[in-house]
């Protein structure tokens, strides 16, 4: 059955691949660049814009397509090495795993194929949507690709929306208005902060930049400004929109037939709604010669960059380019959104740790499991727990030579967990007052010296960035190398980054904060991060240990100096609160420092846990944190 429906997929990547390429030569290109993102750059998409999934079967977060008139490329970095290859037809794809010395990057391959042309005398010409592409994006590549002899040709209507039209797989495909889930409000005693003081602070960020217009095209800091959230895009409580804010008005385009008629007076005072249609024609409009638009270019595609310009090219305003303030404003939670976020995590903990509770019940029992139903029991804990609302993202439940691939998200209900295989459990929810993430690393049955070692190597990693204190203005990127030292000199890496941002009820993962060699933003109070290292080996297994903190200001008795101009210290206070597997650990390899805060830890977790539990749940949960 696997063998036809792979043959079946295949068939269908060809004949897709095929309906391309006529395109290609009807608009006079020798290739097409596929992004991840759409219009609104986001990671996760709707089914209606997943569209380098639907032409070549990858269904990771992230990588790019190209395809050439004889050639395609899929460009995934380490997080997918495995998946890539597993999802596509080698015969008709080639993966490039970004990152490898024998592999090569979008850039580099273009680049190759550029000279190509040059020396027969040609110009190879890369159509785009510039609707997918970030202006940073774009910038980017013209800048490496031009003087190898590429042109970047703007292609108005995206190229895999014409073939997902045709026959036969225009009646298959998702409806075209897949904007239409039921929009909800959100209080100011779950947000913390009203929509007219949000717009008076952004107003105020702008006055200070010298700007007048800010356009936003990303969806959750839509969703963040005007307290509002909805269902467009799986795990994400966002909603496809636009929207404009000037000195005096503010605009917001969707879909208007989901908005009832108590959204509709809650924000009637700050904000007008118009359709989603009407956002270029009302950018253009407010247009003049002296104002100033601020213009973000890692978060603003293309195609909004090109409305700010005539028939001629000619710009219409001023720009100024710099980080869009809302950026910043929505990472830094105040004091309501970490309540509501340490109440959601607390839930979400319980969920977790009930869930490891009854995988070890069942297989002490002799019972079977499957990573399948490993999922569904999580995600049931999750569910039954006071306003949940769905999963932050999809299940990674991976057993043996599984839990090596970084996201999994596949669980098989034909995969039964055996002994001495290693279980990763990432998994996440969505409640009405925050946004979930967590992951631990299970042994089933009796686990070997080297998974012993490796485990307690990212145990350790994940203990020194905890409980690592660090000066105001320290960046994701200094504490990305603190985590990694002890794994490093023990000869250990792991490809992804250390911790990613998280949204209050928003997306799982969210900018400008992170902790990754890529992130140059300062960690501030009040920003949520992951902290996520891990090991990973092919065929052998993999292992990740993921928290959620908040930052926090320490009180200045906290701090290492005494002087009058000491410097301002943060640290992490953690939101997850659920047990490790122990007999991973090798508490003989952690140091006074490691275990204290080991030690810490668990009191913390019996501490919070323990009332909420069974007593036959409190009582194995006092077993297994006892060290």
């Amino acid at each position: 059955m696997q063998l036809l429906q792979s043959q079946t997929q295949s068939t269908d990547v060809s004949a897709k691949l095929a309906a391309l390429r006529s395109l290609l030569v009807a608009q006079n290109v020798d290739a097409y660049l596929i992004p991840s993102a759409d219009e609104h750059l986001n990671e996760y998409l709707p089914e209606a814009k997943q569209r380098r999934k639907w032409i070549s079967g990858f269904t990771g977060s992230a990588g790019d397509f190209l395809v050439g008139q004889e050639q395609c490329w899929l460009f995934a970095d380490s997080r997918y090495y495995e998946q890539a290859e597993l999802e596509t037809d080698a015969s008709l794809i080639q993966v490039s795993k970004v990152g490898l010395d024998d592999h090569k990057t979008l850039e580099e391959t273009l680049e190759s194929l550029g000279r190509e042309a040059v020396a027969a005398g040609k110009t190879l010409r890369l159509g785009y949507d510039p609707f997918t592409l970030s202006i940073h994006q774009f910038r980017e590549l013209q800048k490496r690709l031009e003087p190898c002899g590429v042109v970047l040709v703007a292609i108005a209507d995206n190229l895999v929306d014409q073939v997902r039209g045709q026959q036969p797989w225009a009646d298959t495909e998702p409806a075209v208005d897949y904007a239409s889930s039921k929009l909800f409000y959100l209080s100011d005693t779950v947000t913390g902060e009203s929509v007219d003081k949000k717009l008076e602070r952004l107003r105020e960020k702008l006055k200070n930049s010298g700007t007048d217009i800010l356009p936003i095209t990303k969806l959750d800091q839509i969703a963040w400004l005007f307290n509002l959230r909805g269902w467009d895009v799986p795990y994400n409580p966002v909603f496809i929109a636009y929207a404009i804010v000037t000195a005096q008005k503010a605009f917001l385009f969707t879909n208007l037939n989901r908005i009832d008629i108590n959204i509709y007076q809650a924000l009637e005072p700050y904000v007008t709604l118009l359709p989603y249609a009407q956002y270029a024609s009302t950018l253009k409009s407010l247009l003049t010669p002296s104002s100033w638009v601020l213009i973000d270019p890692k978060r603003t595609t293309m195609g909004t960059c090109q409305l700010l310009k005539n028939s001629a090219g000619r710009l219409l305003c001023k720009i100024l380019e710099t980080a869009n303030p809302i950026e910043s404003m929505k990472a830094r939670k105040n004091a309501t959104e970490i309540e509501q976020m340490q109440q959601a995590n607390l839930q979400a903990s319980r969920a977790k740790t009930r869930t490891i509770y009854w995988m070890m019940q069942q297989l002490a029992a002799g019972q079977s499991l499957t990573e399948a139903e490993v999922a569904a029991t999580v995600e049931r804990n999750y569910a039954e727990e006071a306003d949940f609302q769905g999963l932050s993202f999809n299940t990674i439940a991976g057993s043996g030579a599984n839990s090596s691939i970084v996201h999994y998200g596949t669980p098989n209900p034909e995969k039964v967990l055996q002994p001495g295989e290693l279980l990763l459990l990432d998994s996440g929810a969505q409640y009405a007052s925050g946004t979930t993430d967590d992951t631990r690393t299970i042994v089933i049955g009796d686990p070997t010296p080297e998974q012993i070692k490796r485990y307690t190597e990212v145990l350790k990693a994940h203990i020194n960035c905890a409980m690592q204190k660090f000066p105001k203005g320290t960046t994701g990127a200094q504490l990305d190398g603190i985590t990694r030292s002890t794994l490093w000199y023990a000869g250990l890496d792991y490809g992804h980054g250390t911790g990613h941002g998280v949204g209050a009820f928003l997306n799982v993962h969210e900018g400008p904060n992170g902790i990754s060699k890529r992130v140059s933003e300062p960690l501030e109070p009040g920003m949520v991060t992951s902290i996520e290292p891990g090991y990973y080996k092919p065929g052998w297994g993999g292992i990740r240990i993921e928290n959620l903190y908040v930052v926090k200001e320490l009180p200045k008795a906290d701090n290492s100096s005494d002087n009058e101009d000491a410097l301002t210290w943060y640290g992490f206070e953690s939101l997850t609160y659920i047990p490790f597997d122990k007999r991973l650990i090798d508490c003989d390899c952690l140091n006074a420092r490691q275990r204290q805060w080991l030690e810490t830890y668990y009191q913390t977790v019996l501490d919070k846990l323990t009332p909420l539990l069974n007593d036959a749940e409190a009582a194995w949960l006092h077993q297994i944190c006892s060290l």
